[in-house]
């Protein structure tokens, strides 16, 4: 209509100039980056403040002796739980040969007790392992008992080691059958097993071993009670085991 004004020109215009102004803004702050770059380059690096504690507390490295401990070699490696979860560990009896009580680090309890330590490790890590503490003493020269406790982060973890172990326990390189209950305990948190027969190589006892599994809530507990005579006592396993479930 001829008394509309025709307005879509300015329109076009206002948006164009609105473009080359954003379009300047981006340039100008592109060039002053740049700019900033360019002067930083060329200057000195500025030192760091000096730390405030120079010199870090803690052990200096030492030669080994007959008072090294597992603890004084991995001395750095060890936190306030460890040693809450150690103190739990039953008491090693009075006179017990070739004794160990303490906490250890989690690739030492998987070299003990994996065949394969280095893949085992990585498992205990992504399943949450928390800390391990171990007791283990020889009762004569045919008996040796070992105890291993091990924490998780939360329940699944312990209830993930509680189901692989319970699961190649019946292989033959193992027990060799499914195990029983343990006394007193809930089938889903005790088991016992008892090798169905003696290993046996060339120059060596026929050995025999019986062993416990007891879970409590994010904590995992193992009895071994081995005998190098093919002959192993199922009461002393169970005695010991309710001995250390009753620390837990």
């Amino acid at each position: 209509m001829s008394g509309t004004p025709d307005t879509s020109v300015p329109r076009r215009r206002a948006r164009r100039t609105t473009l080359l102004i954003a379009g300047a803004a981006v340039l100008g702050a592109l060039a002053g980056t740049v700019t900033g770059y360019a002067v930083q380059y060329h200057r000195e690096p500025t030192p760091l403040p000096p730390l405030a504690q120079q010199k870090m507390d803690g052990p200096e490295p030492a030669a080994m002796n007959d008072a090294t401990s597992r603890r004084s070699v991995n001395a750095q490696r060890w936190h306030k739980a460890d040693e809450d979860l150690a103190k739990k560990l039953v008491d090693v009896p009075a006179g017990a040969q070739d004794s160990f009580s303490g906490a250890v680090s989690a690739d030492a309890f998987a070299a003990s007790w994996y065949l394969q330590p280095s893949d085992a490790v990585g498992g205990l890590i992504r399943d949450g392992i928390k800390s391990v503490a171990t007791a283990s003493w020889a009762e004569s020269d045919r008996n040796f008992v070992g105890i291993h406790l091990l924490q998780y982060r939360d329940r699944s973890g312990a209830e993930g080691f509680q189901a692989e172990m319970v699961g190649y326990m019946p292989e033959k390189d193992y027990a060799g059958n499914t195990g029983k209950d343990f006394p007193g305990v809930p089938a889903d948190f005790g088991h016992l097993w008892i090798d169905s027969k003696a290993h046996e190589e060339p120059g060596y006892h026929p050995v025999r071993q019986a062993r416990a599994l007891i879970r409590r809530g994010d904590i995992v507990m193992i009895v071994e009670y081995s005998n190098n005579r093919g002959e192993v006592d199922e009461k002393a396993l169970v005695e010991i085991a309710k001995r250390q479930m009753e620390r837990l």
